[in-house]
């Protein structure tokens, strides 16, 4: 008796120890490369070229976020992303959760087939092309509407946000009924505070897509340059910074000071300085969503 006691506190102490290592494996893959990406952007320019870096910079600087900051529509392009990434964040979030309580009410007869539109938009895409005519045809080009419109409806976050009010109690919903609530302040004071932790899991999702979104900028908006995005104007200075930027071996080769070469930028150290900035508003945002991240990822696992 005593040694099969011992043996199981020997299997338990023993999985206990290989699951700890396990994870702590996982989180450092996980975090280091952030961490050298922090370092590296931290570290001079023509040092980083040197290679070497692991987590702590060997010639410390800010050059690297002076160099992107220094073009003053950079605060400019942030405010844009910021006010992209809140309205089109609340108008996906209500605009997608109302639609997805309207076709999950079985009363409307229209339901399946509205359904199975939202569904065929997810496997059948008209292209870039067509999507060009067609905010050309709504005269949505550099316009910022162009960046909130076609984000309003998403077929994922219906089926997402859908499948949670299914798991809801009808019951809650026919009292409302029977103390005469109509549709839309059902929805309003009852659906929506009871689907605040899917709602918070598709906030998250909208905002960071919204956020490190660029490419339709560059589709729609690249002749308007006050409606230019921080992902954008960060690629276009990345891309600056690579057709301007000399390697350490031209560096030594024209004899540069070493004042100078503290003061140069490559692109390995201007992309993670942009790595950097564009990450730091989600770092900063995700901690307060957490909780209801975690619940929301079980959305529909309990039923009625």
């Amino acid at each position: 008796m005593n040694s099969k006691y011992i043996g199981s506190k020997i299997e338990r102490y023993a999985f206990t120890i290989g699951n700890t290592i396990i994870l702590i494996l996982v989180a450092f893959c996980t975090l280091y490369p952030f961490w050298n990406t922090l370092a590296v952007s931290f570290n001079v320019a023509a040092d980083t070229t040197r290679g070497g870096i692991t987590f702590w910079p060997r010639a410390f600087t800010s050059q690297n976020y002076k160099a992107v900051f220094s073009d003053k529509i950079i605060f400019h392009a942030f405010f844009i992303s910021a006010a992209r990434t809140i309205i089109q964040t609340i108008t996906g979030v209500f605009f997608t959760s109302m639609l997805a309580f309207a076709l999950s009410r079985k009363k409307f007869i229209f339901r399946k087939i509205f359904t199975m539109i939202l569904l065929l938009s997810m496997y059948i895409n008209a292209g870039l092309i067509p999507s060009y005519f067609l905010m050309r045809g709504l005269h949505l080009m550099n316009t910022f509407l162009v960046y909130v419109i076609p984000g309003m409806i998403s077929a994922f976050n219906f089926i997402v946000i859908r499948t949670y009010i299914n798991s809801l109690p009808e019951s809650i919903i026919e009292s409302a009924q029977i103390d005469g609530c109509g549709d839309f302040k059902i929805f309003l004071q009852i659906i929506l505070p009871l689907c605040l932790p899917v709602l918070a899991t598709i906030a998250l999702f909208v905002a960071v897509g919204s956020w490190n979104a660029w490419f339709d900028t560059m589709i729609y908006n690249s002749r308007n340059v006050n409606l230019h995005t921080l992902q954008y104007k960060l690629m276009e200075f990345l891309q600056s910074s690579q057709s301007q930027s000399k390697s350490a071996a031209d560096i030594g080769a024209m004899g540069m000071s070493q004042n100078a070469a503290a003061n140069m930028v490559t692109p390995v150290s201007i992309r993670a300085a942009i790595t950097i900035i564009a990450a730091a508003p989600i770092i900063v945002v995700y901690p307060f969503l957490q909780r209801y991240f975690i619940t929301g990822l079980n959305v529909g696992g309990v039923k009625e």
